[in-house]
């Protein structure tokens, strides 16, 4: 359970873009020479605006910053955007664009899901959460509450490695640029450049000043051990899924997770009741919002299954819940990008934080616990059962779409 885990890491949950917003641009305004961001969806408007204008600022006094967001979730960066990005000097990119076909090509499935942040190599934010206001959802509109999401904020070893996989992407992307634009001595030059600057930046040890406000210091753990997992389709194909799957194996007593799209595959599904089933108490918070037709359908004979083998699941139902959060005993907890679907499981880019800190799990534990007390509405196999038998049978046409979608890619689930 403890693979690839290093100690000395300073770790905050932050808790919605309410939390993580302020945190962002504090570290922003103190960047001296790189700040570099990924996100999956980033809508320039209401509070997300202060991370636009942060990056802003930092380019305009000399830092170098770069931005990629994904073509499915950010189609485009907005015009006047584009322009203030340009005068400031801010560089950007576009992970992916789908051309005129989009997503009839099954190769274009694989998308850039990770939400991260790194400035000076010495502070990071790695999390669930897009750039976009917590009242904003580019499906459901405007939200009478706060999205439920969660972030972490980083300093320690584990920076340095962020940093180091997201400029192998970022001077990726300029390779490829430029090979589109048959300009191939500027791509062998970007790929240089990327081997040069991945030994620019050595990790630091992290230092009580270089992240969280001072109003914050009870969300805060020094010392933690920690480590980065990712998800891509080379090297890190199933690191996230297996660190589950090893700290469910390893459970005791507990394990509660909260994921917006859970729709586990077969392993992640006999973990789970292979640990009821060995006196383990399980409990889950999923998305109870319908966003679409897939997403709210294909989960629900997967929850029925569960259900039936007594795992407890409860739906959040005050609002739209987009966390990928989990702990296991107080021993281990996880926060990232990471759907327990089989779009994130196999084919996205994604990236967890995961950590042994019986601190920070317990406070992790705090907050889903909270949550399922007060906001989770429980399911039950007899309510799923006593539907319309049109609701029923959308249930089964989602989850067999969604296997057909597999097969196309060449998965099996």
């Amino acid at each position: 359970m403890n693979t690839g885990l290093r100690p000395g890491h300073r770790l905050r949950l932050l808790e919605g873009g309410r939390e993580l917003f302020p945190a962002m641009v504090a570290a922003i305004d103190r960047a001296r020479r790189l700040v570099h961001v990924e996100t999956y969806i980033f809508v320039f408007a209401n509070a997300a605006l202060a991370v636009a204008e942060a990056l802003e600022r930092a380019a305009r006094r000399g830092v170098e910053v770069r931005l990629v967001v994904d073509a499915v979730g950010t189609p485009e960066v907005p015009t006047e955007w584009q322009r203030r990005f340009a005068a400031a000097g801010v560089r950007w990119r576009i992970y992916a664009p789908l051309g005129r076909l989009g997503l009839l090509i099954p190769s274009r499935w694989r998308r850039l899901h990770r939400k991260l942040c790194v400035v000076d190599g010495v502070v990071g934010f790695c999390g669930g959460i897009n750039l976009i206001d917590d009242r904003d959802d580019v499906v459901l509109g405007r939200l009478a509450e706060p999205r439920l999401d969660y972030a972490v904020e980083v300093s320690g070893p584990l920076v340095a490695e962020m940093l180091a996989t997201m400029e192998r992407l970022w001077w990726r992307l300029q390779a490829v640029g430029r090979v589109r634009e048959r300009d191939f001595r500027a791509a062998w030059q970007a790929v240089r450049a990327g081997q040069r600057g991945r030994r620019r930046w050595r990790p630091r040890s992290p230092s009580r000043e270089s992240g969280a406000a001072a109003g914050a210091a009870g969300a805060v753990v020094h010392g933690a051990a920690a480590a980065v997992l990712w998800r891509d389709n080379v090297r890190h194909r199933h690191d996230i899924e297996q660190a589950y799957l090893r700290a469910i194996a390893a459970a005791q007593r507990e394990v509660i997770i909260a994921n917006a799209y859970f729709i586990p595959g077969r392993r992640l599904r006999h973990a789970l009741a292979d640990a009821v089933a060995r006196g383990v108490r399980v409990r889950l918070l999923v998305q109870g919002k319908y966003e679409r037709f897939l997403q709210y359908h294909a989960p629900r004979p997967v929850h029925a299954w569960l259900l039936k083998r007594g795992v407890e699941i409860r739906e959040y139902a005050p609002s739209s819940l987009h966390a990928k959060v989990a702990v296991v005993d107080e021993d281990w907890a996880t926060v990232g990008s990471t759907n327990l679907d089989p779009i994130s499981l196999l084919l996205a880019r994604e990236a967890n934080v995961v950590t042994t800190d019986r601190r920070f799990a317990r406070h992790v534990r705090e907050r889903l616990v909270h949550w399922l007390g007060t906001a989770g509405a429980a399911l039950e196999v007899a309510t799923l059962q006593r539907r319309p038998w049109h609701e029923r049978a959308r249930d089964w046409v989602a989850f067999a779409v969604m296997r057909v979608v597999l097969f196309l890619t060449g998965h099996r689930y």
